[in-house]
């Protein structure tokens, strides 16, 4: 029958979502196969939808909402796998989705996590922003993806077909090694959503793991479902997350002065929203520095967890700024960041 996948879909008020999209999971072409939804307390009817509807989807109801770490965290110490598939409950898959990437783990033992291509749902020939054909990090812990860089999206041409080592897997779509997962601790809680599978994939590098992604596997992301792109808390944990996860993986001798440069760009970042006429994205870093600062005794005790630093130094990281080389030198894709100079 092969190994075991468990694919668990993190639910909380999505019954729009799983209603449309759940069906696609349901007709994956994988014998050993199991689907779960793990419910974060949701409110409405989508827990009584899904059982009624599809019975043969196993059910975990936590007692509040934990949020997308917390959940998962929760909810995986009850699911006995070979590999979990951390799946949003706003994604279409392809039918035979789950054998490419079981292929690519088991040809390779160093690999722990592996993302699928993914593509967006309402223009299917375009990337998709949450990960894309795989994610990658500046020197300054910028991410952007093979596919995206900001907010640009490349067409699929047909330009990443090849499976290949990244540095981070988007938790969209997550599979992940079961065992792997817990060792290293799972998702870290703090962040609570956004940027936490850069942390957890990181961290699995630094453990002398791998993380690729796989463009034979296909799905298509709405995106969005949780918290819309230009909503301001969205902001505040983007810019949040991002130093926390700076302060716990960074190298000892790299903190300074990637600081230092990090918070001059999030300056900028704040002053161009402003500008925008965006003031509660302006609002949003600030509060978001403010609170870093707050616990930044709490935040530096988490790099004890730390093995090595090793992934900073990877081929995955970009040795320069891409926001540099985005806004000022005007590369807008992929291959042009890393031929460019900054």
């Amino acid at each position: 029958m092969g190994v075991k996948v468990a694919v668990v879909i993190l639910n909380f008020n999505t019954r729009e979502f799983l209603e449309r999209y759940l069906p696609s999971v349901i007709a994956t072409q994988y014998d050993n196969l199991e689907i779960v939804l793990a419910d974060n307390d949701s409110q409405d009817d989508s827990v009584e939808f899904v059982k009624k509807q599809y019975p043969q989807v196993t059910i975990i109801q936590l007692d509040k909402n934990y949020g997308f770490t917390g959940g998962y965290n929760r909810a995986l110490k009850q699911v006995k796998a070979d590999y979990y598939v951390l799946l949003n409950s706003d994604v279409e898959v392809e039918p035979n989705w789950i054998s490419p990437m079981v292929e690519l783990v088991n040809s390779n033992s160093e690999i722990a996590a592996v993302q699928p291509k993914l593509l967006a749902y309402h223009d299917k020939n375009a990337f998709e922003y949450a990960g894309a054909a795989g994610g990658f990090i500046d020197q300054f812990g910028f991410p952007f993806c093979r596919g995206r860089i900001f907010d640009s999206l490349e067409n699929d041409k047909g330009q990443y077909e090849d499976s290949r080592q990244v540095f981070w897997a988007s938790g969209a779509a997550l599979f992940i090694h079961a065992d792997t997962y817990h060792q290293i601790g799972g998702l870290d809680e703090d962040f609570f959503a956004h940027m936490e599978e850069i942390d957890l994939c990181w961290r699995l590098q630094n453990a002398g793991h791998q993380v690729w992604v796989c463009p034979k596997s296909i799905v298509y992301h709405v995106g969005g479902g949780t918290l819309q792109k230009t909503n301001p808390r969205k902001t505040y944990y983007n810019f949040r997350n991002g130093l926390i996860l700076l302060l716990k993986n960074l190298p000892k001798g790299k903190i300074l002065s990637i600081f230092m440069v990090r918070i001059f760009l999030d300056i900028v970042a704040a002053y161009r929203f402003l500008f925008q006429g965006k003031i509660g994205d302006f609002k949003a870093i600030a509060s978001a520095h403010k609170d870093f600062i707050f616990r930044l005794g709490y935040w530096k005790s988490k790099r004890k967890v730390v093995n090595g630093n090793k992934a900073y130094f990877s081929a995955q990281v970009l040795k320069g700024s891409i926001v540099f080389r985005y806004f000022i030198k005007k590369c807008h894709q992929f291959e042009a960041v890393f031929n460019a100079k900054s």
